[in-house]
């Protein structure tokens, strides 16, 4: 009797929390994340010789659509983080904060330059915010800075966007509180870990070809070749695999703190497509030997990477359905760890996003 009596309440407590409604994003104000954080002070942009040779600002100096600001981090020691931003038409509306993959706008391979992002917002009546720096940070808070490379300084990079920089920024925006956050590549998994580590803060999140696990062998060296590209090392940035902090940083392990956002996931398979082929580069006036060489390094190495990143993003799906947290995936039947499927996640994830901030 007390064993059946033990399973009823058992039983009602389980049947309490299915019911109860599931956590929404878009619960937090950004100050209610910040708390006693300093905060960003957002100003015009300072264009200094260094922003002047990146490909981006050369292409989109005089475009009244991108407006130029830079902000403070004061976690950084001060640092001054370029931001490109498309501006929404009209005040009251959501905001999406973009981030870039491994080499950000230091190596030109940011979404301003490589993609058609201005032209794709433009009409969206949203704000669209592009961190024009971080390469090789992970867009994490750092155990320890490398201090070399591209890695100099403080690395607070979570601090700053997620408690030093959406209140000021917002607020100069005339934004409402609805928000999103997406990545590829390096900052598709960020931009899990920081829907994750803020849960209420985003209605959604778009993880464009990233690996949400980090802390198993695979994933962890995986994880490795990209910060020793910026100067440093992953136990420099978490600690050593399987730490606490590591595991704080896997969002396959906190999985669960993604249920009531709205999630769009995606990932190549490896195998070469179309775009990953001499010929499509050719017919764009490339050098037919600088097209060979591209696409073959793009067969190779980016095959082999986004197999990788394949494997990844199954094992999340796997996850996300075992916890019956729903998601829109997009797994393509080719596809290299190359800008074509990014450009295609920018307008794929859009609907997503559209319901979500509406």
């Amino acid at each position: 009797m007390k064993r059946m009596k033990s399973l009823a309440a058992a039983l009602t407590v389980a049947g309490a929390m299915l019911a109860a409604p599931a956590a929404t994003a878009a619960e937090k104000a950004p100050a209610d994340v910040a708390g006693d954080t300093a905060l960003s002070d957002v100003r015009d942009m300072e264009v200094t010789p260094e922003i002047e040779e990146q490909k981006w600002y050369k292409k989109y100096a005089d475009d009244k659509r991108v407006l130029k600001l830079e902000a403070t981090s004061p976690a950084m020691d001060g640092r001054v983080v370029p931001l490109a931003i498309i501006p929404a038409d009209n005040p009251d509306r959501p905001t999406i904060y973009l981030l870039n993959g491994a080499g950000s706008a230091e190596q030109d391979t940011d979404w301003l330059n490589q993609s058609e992002a201005v032209d794709f917002y433009a009409d969206k009546d949203v704000n669209v915010v592009i961190p024009q720096a971080g390469a090789f940070s992970y867009y994490t808070d750092w155990n320890t800075s490398p201090n070399q490379s591209y890695l100099k300084g403080p690395q607070k990079w979570e601090t700053f966007l997620t408690k030093e920089l959406p209140g000021p920024l917002e607020e100069r925006l005339k934004s409402n509180n609805k928000r999103a956050i997406a990545g590829m590549s390096m900052s598709a998994t960020s931009s899990l870990l920081l829907a994750q580590h803020n849960q209420g803060f985003y209605d959604a999140v778009g993880s464009y070809a990233g690996c949400a696990g980090t802390s198993t062998p695979f994933e962890y060296e995986a994880m490795r070749l990209t910060v020793n590209r910026g100067g440093g090392e992953p136990e420099q940035m978490w600690g050593p695999m399987g730490s606490r902090t590591n595991r704080y940083n896997d969002a396959l392990l906190n999985s669960d703190k993604l249920r009531g956002i709205a999630l769009y996931i995606s990932s190549g398979n490896g195998l070469p497509g179309k775009t990953d082929m001499p010929s499509y580069y050719t017919q764009q006036g490339v050098d037919p030997t600088a097209a060979s060489v591209g696409a073959a390094t793009l067969q190779i190495e980016g095959g082999i990477i986004e197999a990788g990143v394949n494997h990844c993003t199954h094992n999340l799906e796997a996850k996300l359905k075992s916890q019956n947290i729903p998601a829109t995936y997009n797994f393509r039947d080719t596809g290299t760890h190359s800008w074509p499927g990014w450009r295609e996640d920018l307008e794929k994830s859009w609907p997503v996003f559209e319901k979500a901030l509406s």
